[in-house]
């Protein structure tokens, strides 16, 4: 178990958390891979996120090749704080590690929010969507100037706060992610999983446009390009999942 200094006092009852993780805590996601408890300690609360245990393969790769999804969920969040990007406090780390890789959980301290990018999505008529649509730009434009792509930039994985008239961003979902200086191809790239709505993709262009000093009608096609075809890729792959599953059954 590793833990970020500011919080090493929390460790017995985090330590706690963890061993009865199963019986105790508040589910607040629980999905297929995944499973996310709210836990209450002191005067705030933390989120514990219990990643799936991994096949054979994977046992292996996280023993001795590659980083598990918890440490690079805490080691990401941590270079995140440092860039200035927003992201709830990482707090530890845990990893079942005996001879091959087992469980591993990744704590957070909770975050209230107002809203997800997907609220956007499921109403176009949301108050002030035009200005959260350009901060949220914005935003995206300081990670990418930080050398930051965040693989996963999904609507679920955007939580907003409006504070004082203005929206913070905060990224959840971590685990994947690069450190790298960005290509104009990989910057329009990685707005393509967050709407299929061309309402929202113009304000996403012109605002991007308006950063980077560029055309936002190439932008916009750019962007179309790129949604497009992580659509027809996702619809695909959806299909191949439906026949694998009927042939099994």
């Amino acid at each position: 178990m590793i833990f970020s200094e500011k919080y090493l006092d929390l460790q017995p009852k985090i330590e706690l958390f963890i061993r009865n993780f199963d019986v105790e805590g508040k589910t607040i996601y629980g999905g297929k891979r995944n499973e996310i408890k709210i836990f209450s300690i002191d005067d705030f609360f933390v989120n514990i996120k219990a990643f799936k245990k991994p096949n054979i393969p994977n046992k292996v790769i996280y023993k001795f090749i590659r980083k598990s999804k918890a440490q690079r969920s805490f080691e990401y969040a941590q270079e995140l704080l440092k860039s200035e990007i927003l992201t709830p406090e990482p707090i530890a780390y845990f990893e079942e590690d005996k001879y091959l890789f087992g469980k591993s959980f990744y704590v957070c301290k909770h975050l209230e929010y107002d809203l997800l990018f997907k609220d956007l999505n499921e109403n176009l008529d949301y108050p002030d969507i035009e200005s959260i649509v350009k901060q949220f730009t914005v935003f995206t434009h300081q990670l990418h100037q930080n050398d930051i792509e965040f693989i996963d930039h999904t609507p679920s994985n955007t939580l907003i706060k409006k504070e004082n008239g203005i929206y913070k961003f905060y990224l959840v979902d971590l685990n994947r992610m690069n450190f790298k200086r960005l290509t104009f191809e990989d910057r329009i790239k990685n707005f393509a999983k967050i709407t299929t709505h061309q309402k929202i993709h113009r304000i996403i262009s012109q605002q991007y446009a308006e950063l980077i000093n560029e055309d936002p009608e190439m932008i916009y096609e750019k962007l179309l390009f790129y949604v497009n075809k992580f659509q027809e890729a996702f619809h695909r792959k959806k299909r191949i999942k439906k026949k694998i599953k009927f042939w099994k059954s």
